[in-house]
């Protein structure tokens, strides 16, 4: 049996298992599934029928011939279904329609306050989103999830919020359960930094497997990637890098002898009154990057210790999971480079050399594309798991 076959485990493989070896896009023969697998060709011709029939893929014509017919080849079908991928932040609502590869096919973009309380947001989000599915080229297609981001820490097992700062009305509102009154599918819900990584991989990083998405903005928050795999931690707090209590170094601002939280020091707000004390007119984070991108003095100083005291969090983080990529991305991310800059002085000489020899400290080349595309893929990852896949393939046959 080959190395790929062997991955399938030692169970038999089912329908699902050889499923997962045409997500890569590949069009295959049986006869090459058949080398993949190491099981008897009646098996994999059986299953990839099953395949065919529940819609999941499709043929994909012939492969070259090596003397008699040319074997017929297949390969996965990513509008078998559609994706309602949400993006809610602070002040705005995404709502996107993709296959089953993550493809953006519409979506929409208002201003919304997150502050009006599930009921108002939520109400919005399937209004939006059951009109975009009313599109004359997407009504055919069935809907095979939703997935939704939203500004705050997620109880990742039930989809509720857990006490989210930014989130007046919204502590543990089963957000599921309220969507699927609307969209009788699952429902995923996480938290946006956590989506804006797995956008942000799917997108531009997709052979790398350690990756940290670093979301600085209102707030501060990272995605972990490791292994390939989102890492959420035991109750979904993994990446809550804004309450890191970060000492102050000698050109930080405030107290020496004072250690606040990195959002303290970091985030747009506290950017804003760091130039307030200084005698410039900021009130908000959205002011401080129009200063920014004006060339004010004192914005970009604050821009770049900004980045100084990101990056004395992520040295450590550097140090511990080893990524080989970090991205930088959020609105005061998106002001300049300065805070790239900052964050790269500290991270580069903080981290033992072996941890950072080839470590590429980036801005977000996705931007606010990647948590739709992010919560596109969360859903497509989960209907599309070996178990789901076995699942929907028993109900076609029924």
């Amino acid at each position: 049996m080959t190395d790929a076959g062997r991955a399938l485990g030692s169970a038999p493989a089912g329908a699902g298992d050889i499923f997962q070896l045409l997500l890569d896009g590949h069009a295959r023969t049986k006869s090459d599934l058949v080398h993949l697998t190491g099981l008897a060709r009646s098996t994999v011709s059986s299953r990839v029928d099953a395949l065919l029939a529940s819609g999941l893929i499709s043929p994909a014509g012939e492969a070259a011939s090596t003397g008699g017919r040319p074997p017929s080849r297949v390969a996965f079908n990513p509008r078998a279904g559609l994706v309602l991928a949400v993006d809610l932040g602070a002040s705005h609502a995404t709502i996107a329609v993709s296959d089953l590869s993550g493809q953006i096919l519409a979506s929409v973009t208002h201003p919304m306050d997150i502050a009006s309380g599930p009921v108002a947001v939520l109400d919005h989000v399937a209004e939006q989103g059951a009109a975009l599915l009313q599109d004359t080229t997407l009504a055919a297609i069935p809907l095979a999830g939703v997935g939704i981001g939203v500004p705050g820490p997620v109880e990742h097992s039930s989809g509720r919020p857990y006490n989210p700062p930014i989130m007046p009305g919204w502590d543990r509102f089963d957000i599921p359960s309220y969507i699927r009154r609307t969209f009788d599918v699952p429902v995923f819900v996480d938290n946006d930094v956590n989506l804006l990584a797995l956008g942000e991989q799917a997108a531009s990083f997709p052979e790398t497997t350690d990756l940290i998405f670093v979301k600085v903005a209102t707030g501060i928050g990272a995605g972990i990637i490791a292994g390939g795999r989102l890492q959420r931690g035991a109750q979904g707090s993994a990446g809550d890098m804004g309450h890191v209590r970060v000492p102050h170094a000698s050109k930080s601002r405030g107290r020496r002898s004072e250690e606040l939280d990195l959002e303290d020091l970091a985030s747009g707000s506290a950017i804003a009154a760091t130039l307030r004390a200084q005698g410039v007119g900021a009130e908000t984070s959205q002011d401080v990057i129009e200063l920014v991108r004006a060339g004010n003095a004192a914005a970009i100083d604050a821009l770049r210790q900004a980045g100084r005291d990101v990056g004395e969090v992520l040295s450590t983080v550097v140090n511990l999971l080893n990524p080989s990529v970090i991205v930088l991305g959020g609105s005061i991310a998106r002001a300049g480079e300065h805070l790239l800059a900052g964050v790269r002085e500290v991270v580069y000489r903080r981290s033992i050399p072996l941890a950072t020899q080839h470590l590429a400290i980036v801005q977000s080349p996705t931007a606010e594309r990647a948590a739709v595309l992010g919560a596109a893929m969360l859903v497509a990852r989960e209907v599309l798991s070996a178990e789901n896949v076995n699942i929907r393939v028993a109900q076609a046959a029924d």
